[in-house]
């Protein structure tokens, strides 16, 4: 793990990811964000352990493994791994798997919580992200989206 506080500035549009982030908050994150790199195969999050914090793909994509589904959902840059388990403080529930060589940037709890301290809206911004990503993989998961869009049309 080294620490990097370049900027990928194609997350700022990622429609996937932190989207309620401003470009200022991307560079406080940034500032105070471990940068860690995962080889093809490389496990970035692991079903039954803790990650104590999130990783913010920069860089490739990983696959989603969970226990009781067969499809694989993908992430790519700009998306959020080990939410879950930051918000509930439980082990994860799937494993993220590296597709081929990502880069992501890792905050843990404590670094996240005197970021939230310093700026109270960053954290709104934050937990508003995280929560309208998770609604969003929650849909995927309950109603594929060629369902959700016939319901649209309707």
């Amino acid at each position: 793990m080294s620490k990097d506080s370049s900027l990928d500035l194609s997350l700022f549009p990622a429609k996937r990811g932190l989207v309620y982030l401003t470009s200022n908050d991307w560079t406080l994150i940034s500032d105070k964000a471990v940068r860690v790199s995962f080889k093809t195969g490389d496990c970035i999050v692991n079903t039954g352990k803790r990650s104590h914090g999130v990783y913010i793909l920069l860089k490739g994509t990983a696959r989603v493994q969970i226990p009781s589904q067969s499809a694989v959902p993908a992430m790519g840059p700009g998306e959020v791994c080990g939410e879950l388990s930051y918000l509930d403080e439980l082990p994860a529930s799937a494993n993220v798997i590296a597709q081929e060589p990502v880069e992501a940037y890792y905050l843990d709890r404590p670094t996240l919580q005197s970021l939230f301290e310093l700026f109270p809206h960053l954290a709104s911004r934050f937990y508003r992200s995280l929560a309208t990503g998770l609604a969003r993989r929650l849909r995927d998961v309950v109603a594929p989206k060629s369902d959700v869009l016939a319901a649209k049309e309707k």
